[in-house]
């Protein structure tokens, strides 16, 4: 029986013409909408397309509000990496943030371990310990802090920058609820096999809890990245000292006062780890706290 190609190929051309009618209807309907979200993203990059601007301005230039690139970058880059070091401030605070977030989530997954898996006497009391500190900045026992630390020989030195911070009430909190809603079935099973707590942690649970690894790990880096207050009281040493404190010495590079250039190339160069870290980690990062996802 012959088959006429060409009725065949009319109605489909039929039957998609009114697919492609409603797909231009739709477009013209939403042509504002994504004409926002434009202008929404030029007003949300405009401070750092500014922060660019003037990395490469003198004082003088920047005063002036010269929407135009100027000549200085090479000077300010000079000024930021050579003269201020910001490269060694950069590589403490980089060893600092990873010490950081491994600790805390090593001492994370042990302590969800323990508040799902064990029966203690008090456990739900000591959670809800551990659920107060959350409420408790740094900044209410920095001075208890830094009165053990000192006591202890640890400041001016990285143990001093890192040990205080080792656990955490956020990366217990996390691991804990991640492991309730895991299968209550998992442990009893690891015991049938012979496993011991730490075996069926690291060979059953951390395989199953990468997400929420890798969004701790975000979260944790840009803590230690961002540590200001602890550093400046620990550290007296410029070789030890880390970016954020570093960054405060580029506001004067000079007598002429502020230096916004190079002040503003260190700010952005700075902000550069974080960024790679969380595009590298950007996918357990949305997975690790997406409420629901595909298995």
């Amino acid at each position: 029986m012959a088959i006429d190609v060409t009725a065949v190929a009319t109605d489909a051309a039929d039957d998609s013409a009114p697919d492609r009618r409603r797909g231009l209807r739709r477009g013209k309907r939403t042509w504002h909408i994504h004409l926002a979200l434009i202008v929404i993203c030029l007003v949300l990059c405009a401070p750092v397309l500014y922060a660019l601007l003037v990395t490469t301005q003198d004082k003088s230039a920047m005063l002036h509000f010269q929407l135009f690139p100027g000549s200085a970058l090479g000077d300010n880059l000079h000024t930021v990496l050579d003269t201020h070091g910001l490269g060694t401030y950069m590589l403490n605070s980089a060893i600092m943030s990873v010490i950081i977030a491994v600790g805390k989530a090593i001492t994370g997954l042990l302590a969800g371990l323990a508040f799902v898996y064990f029966r203690f006497p008090g456990r739900g009391i000591v959670f809800f310990i551990v659920l107060i500190t959350l409420m408790m900045p740094t900044e209410i026992s920095i001075l208890a802090l830094f009165n053990i630390v000192d006591q202890l020989g640890m400041t001016n030195n990285l143990s001093g920058l890192t040990v205080p911070f080792l656990a955490s009430a956020t990366a217990a909190f996390l691991f804990r609820q991640h492991f309730s809603n895991l299968p209550a079935n998992l442990s009893e099973a690891a015991q049938l096999d012979g496993a011991n707590p730490i075996q069926f942690l690291f060979k059953v649970l951390v395989p199953l809890s990468w997400n929420v690894i890798g969004a701790l790990t975000v979260i944790e880096f840009l803590y230690g990245w961002n540590m200001y207050l602890w550093p400046l009281l620990t550290v007296h040493d410029d070789d030890a000292q880390v970016v954020q404190v570093g960054l405060s010495g580029l506001q004067q590079t000079g007598n002429e006062g502020i230096t916004y250039g190079p002040l503003m190339l260190g700010a952005l160069i700075a902000s550069i780890p974080p960024i790679l870290v969380f595009i590298a980690l950007q996918r357990p990062f949305m997975k690790g706290f997406a409420l629901s996802h595909d298995k």
